[in-house]
């Protein structure tokens, strides 16, 4: 989607590591910045005047660190985690820090973040940090479902953007079989070997459509956080999607993606399949 890249700033630490992720985000890939800054009811007296100063510093340090990218900025009103989903609705992601002050306090282990990540529109980015150390490496989780899909898309997008490697996580358990069973230890292989072979031939038509890109690939036969929280060691970003419904009809973050987002402290981009417009 060719909407702006949304972040979400309170003038804490993590949401500066967020603001300064967006803006080199929307600088690689040549999207306008969009920052926002929702001041909420009990600020109190004088939140408005705070609240703007809060933007202003926000959108001088993005036009430092990137003053080539189209930029707005928007002073919102409400409920944090409301606000920012609805500005998901337009934006081709949204970006947060994990542990905000104010209306993101608590954020990726609280409330805000995990909803904002569960019920937005499209991609949603946690940033914990600033970057140390870049890796030129994208890590995707991918099974072959509609959700890893469009994360695989979305990876390929900042791969190709950055110049990096993308590598892909395919990870499964298998069932578990009577350790008394005859030929117990055949049959694990055996399974493992037909779904690492599907695993592979599920990457032939990206590698394909997208030869500019090296891409490499790993099976484990393990939970599949436990396999991407590995290689999150070396990696600048990690894309998971999201099997969710969008709006707030439910919690849709599942298990995969919440147990990244609370164990991996590099970058996590949260993505969802866009609803077909009707």
């Amino acid at each position: 989607m060719a909407g702006p890249i949304v972040v979400g700033v309170d003038g804490s630490a993590p949401a500066t590591a967020a603001l300064e992720w967006a803006a080199a985000d929307a600088r690689h890939r040549g999207l306008p910045l969009r920052i926002v800054h929702v001041c909420e009811p009990w600020h109190g007296d004088g939140a408005t005047e705070h609240c703007a100063q809060t933007l202003e510093t926000a959108a001088g340090h993005a036009r430092d660190l990137a003053p080539g990218v189209e930029q707005s900025t928007e002073l919102l009103h409400g409920g944090v985690a409301g606000a920012l989903v609805a500005e998901s609705a337009t934006a081709d992601s949204v970006v947060l820090g994990s542990r905000g002050r104010g209306g993101f306090a608590g954020m990726v282990l609280g409330s805000i973040g995990m909803t904002v990540a569960g019920h937005a529109a499209g991609p949603v980015v946690i940033v914990r940090g600033p970057a140390v150390v870049l890796h030129g490496r994208i890590v995707v989780g991918y099974d072959g479902s509609e959700p890893s899909r469009a994360a695989m898309a979305y990876a390929i997008e900042q791969a190709r953007s950055r110049d990096a490697q993308l590598h892909v996580v395919s990870a499964w358990q298998l069932p578990i079989y009577s350790p008394y069973a005859a030929a117990y230890g055949d049959l694990l292989q055996q399974a493992f070997q037909h779904q690492a072979q599907a695993a592979r031939e599920r990457l032939i038509p990206w590698r394909e459509d997208n030869p500019d890109i090296l891409i490499t690939d790993e099976q484990d036969c393990e939970h599949p956080v436990s396999a991407l929280i590995k290689a999150a060691t070396t990696a600048d970003l990690v894309v998971v999607g999201s099997r969710g419904l969008g709006g707030f009809a439910s919690a849709v973050l599942g298990s995969v993606s919440h147990g990244v987002l609370h164990h991996v402290s590099c970058p996590v981009a949260v993505v969802r399949p866009r609803e077909e417009a009707s």
